[in-house]
C-alpha cells in the first residue's frame, strides 16, 4: 500500500509521520485490497490550535474518506482511522450479504 502524507503550511515530523504509518497500516487487517492513502494534515483556518486530518483510502472500485478536528494530530488521525474502519466493516458486509 502506498502513502502519502501531506502537511500543509508546516513540516510534519518524523515520529508522527510513523505514527500516521502505523494507523493507516493497521487497516490492512480489515481489506487487504487497499490500493493507496492520502493523509492530509492541516490547522483550521483561523485556528492554529484546531487540527484536522484528512484520509482518503482507495480501495478498488471506491473511495473511502474521513476527516477528524483536535487539539493534536495523533488524536485526529486516529479518530479518522477509526471512521475508516466502520466504513471498512460496513462495506464488507454489505458486500457478504450481496454475495449469498
Amino acid at each position: 500500500m502506498n502513502i502519502i502524507i501531506t502537511a500543509r503550511k508546516f513540516k510534519a515530523r518524523e515520529t508522527l509521520k510513523d505514527h500516521i504509518k502505523d494507523e493507516v497500516k493497521s487497516l490492512l487487517k480489515f481489506n487487504d485490497s487497499i490500493i493507496s492513502a492520502d493523509v492530509i494534515l492541516s490547522f483550521l483556518n483561523s485556528h492554529e490550535s484546531i487540527k484536522k486530518a484528512e484520509i482518503t483510502l482507495h480501495i478498488p472500485r471506491q473511495t473511502l474518506i474521513a476527516a477528524e478536528e483536535s487539539d493534536e494530530f495523533t488524536k485526529s488521525v486516529t479518530a479518522a482511522v477509526a471512521k475508516l474502519l466502520r466504513q471498512l466493516k460496513t462495506l464488507k458486509s454489505k458486500r457478504k450479504s450481496r454475495a449469498k
